[in-house]
């Protein structure tokens, strides 16, 4: 595969299972790329002033350096069993997790990563380091979690805001490569329902809204299939809360698509809420997209 000048599919790794499983996506991710693979472990250590080399009368094999070391061979061979013949390299930079494998976006096609990490608290659903990356990467995120489902379509939360056309057009190159379907969905409200328990106003028309809202979400995926003449796509608007819309639909995709800032969040977030509640409780991976800043 010629693929040792163009960017890598980065992915980062900390020796525990769900890191191992975003080495096996990651290592596919490459493969249907054409990219490299390029292993990553954040080696915070010196950071902490910890001796890193082994002691003087320490077994041979001791030391966390050469921990990191095994654990960056072992990602790779897992990579290399995942995807033989893939070009894949491993490296061991110093400094925080988050931080180096956000220093690593500005010239990578993709980070991965897995949901926890070690040292995660089994009470959190998604570790910091994967909310902090895909926060502040300036390439796409894609984070392993929930079920690996193949022959399913992927998803796309799409609201008409530049952040949703940015991961649609995403969303479709990834469904056109992988020879599946696309399904956007968009998620509405009832105006003025916004309040707790999204009290719904004394009158309205259910019908109207509802063809209103696929008439919007029509309009802001039209340039899909323009773009992508092989797309096979469906579009769904469902009334409800955006986060718990998506999450259900995630159930049935191999792949949910958000964009790092969708239609009235907060200014000057650099992770909306939306994209947050997917990578809690989506039941496929989910890939995070940015606007370039």
């Amino acid at each position: 595969m010629n693929s040792a000048n163009s960017a890598a599919v980065v992915v980062g790794v900390d020796g525990s299972e769900p890191a191992l499983r975003a080495v096996r996506l990651a290592a596919t991710e490459a493969a249907r790329r054409q990219r490299p693979l390029r292993v990553v472990h954040g080696f915070i250590w010196p950071l902490l002033h910890v001796p890193a080399s082994p002691a003087p009368d320490a077994p041979p094999g001791g030391g966390l350096r050469q921990r990191a070391e095994e654990l960056v061979r072992a990602a790779v061979a897992e990579a290399e069993a995942t995807v033989p013949g893939l070009s894949i390299s491993g490296e061991i930079i110093d400094g925080e997790a988050a931080a180096v494998l956000v220093g690593e976006s500005p010239t990578a096609a993709l980070i991965v990563l897995g949901d926890r990490g070690l040292g995660g608290f089994s009470a959190l659903v998604v570790g910091s380091v994967a909310v902090q990356v895909a926060a502040y990467a300036d390439c796409p995120v894609l984070v392993a979690r929930g079920a690996q489902r193949p022959d399913e379509p992927v998803l796309v939360a799409v609201d008409g805001s530049p952040a949703s056309g940015l991961a649609a057009d995403f969303a479709a190159d990834t469904a056109v490569s992988r020879g599946v379907p696309l399904v956007a969905v968009h998620a509405y409200r009832h105006p003025g329902s916004s309040g707790p328990g999204d009290m719904q106003p004394l009158v309205y028309d259910e019908a109207k809204l509802h063809a209103e809202q696929e008439r919007m979400l029509a309009e802001w995926v039209t340039g899909l299939t323009e773009d992508h003449r092989e797309l096979r796509l469906t579009c769904r608007a469902v009334r409800g809360r955006p986060g718990a819309v998506l999450a259900e639909a995630s159930r049935s995709a191999q792949l949910a698509v958000v964009g790092g800032q969708g239609r009235g969040e907060v200014t000057g977030l650099l992770l909306g809420s939306v994209s947050q509640s997917m990578l809690h409780h989506a039941q496929c991976p989910v890939a995070v997209v940015h606007a370039p800043r």
